[in-house]
């Protein structure tokens, strides 16, 4: 039986809560809460302007245009370098999509490792790589899938912040300011194809963490173990 690439939202779903909270509490102003099976982050995001207490981030554009094509690295394989966007909804949704594809045909499992890399946040302090890298199968499994020609496109339907992370900014809408983090919680559909005609389609949902500084590009900074409504 053809074996297709697994489940994004299975990844990291086994780590410990105290382990992610350690992580992302040196990325959030908020704990990251965890109410079920719902595990979400309260974080600080960036806006352009200061925040008001309005409970919905607005951030303003920077001075880099949101539009840029997006342009496969050489050293990336078929992974699509990062957008200059400086809205998080925006660059969340176009993360979500790198997350949900790939191409084996065309790409190793280096270079799609490296090429989720260079999305991430340079601020070592804040990136959480490994709930990144955790999106990707192990390198004997990406092996079988290149034999396979396995490869996957995304369509992202929608994005937006979730609601306790609208709610923690609204409680302390100054806090945003200095990580400058959002939570952003994406969906959308991964389309999967593989040799001799095979393939299939699947519902795919997200939260991201998301940093974008004033007057910087945004970049990718984690991912939750859960969704965030």
């Amino acid at each position: 039986m053809t074996k297709r690439f697994p489940s994004l939202s299975n990844y990291g779903v086994g780590w410990s809560a105290n382990r992610r909270i350690a992580l992302i509490a040196i990325v959030l102003a908020c704990l990251l809460a965890v109410a079920g099976a719902t595990a979400y982050f309260t974080g600080r995001g960036e806006q352009h302007r200061s925040p008001s207490s309005s409970p919905d981030p607005a951030p303003t554009s920077s001075s880099s245009p949101s539009n840029d094509a997006h342009e496969p690295g050489s050293a990336e394989g078929s992974v699509p370098r990062p957008p200059r966007i400086s809205d998080p909804v925006a660059f969340a949704k176009e993360a979500a999509a790198m997350l949900w594809s790939y191409d084996t045909r065309t790409t190793s499992h280096e270079q799609q490792l490296a090429g989720m890399e260079a999305w991430m946040t340079k601020e070592t302090q804040y990136s959480d790589w490994a709930s990144v890298s955790a999106q990707l199968p192990d390198p004997l499994l990406w092996s079988q899938m290149a034999d396979q020609k396995q490869h996957a496109t995304a369509t992202v339907a929608e994005a937006h912040y979730p609601a306790a992370f609208k709610q923690a900014l609204a409680e302390d809408p100054s806090g945003i300011t200095e990580a400058y983090i959002y939570a952003v919680t994406v969906t959308g559909k991964q389309t999967i194809t593989w040799a001799k005609g095979g393939g299939g389609a699947e519902d795919r949902s997200i939260t991201l963490a998301v940093q974008c500084r004033p007057s910087h590009d945004c970049s990718l900074v984690a991912i939750a173990p859960r969704v965030a409504p």
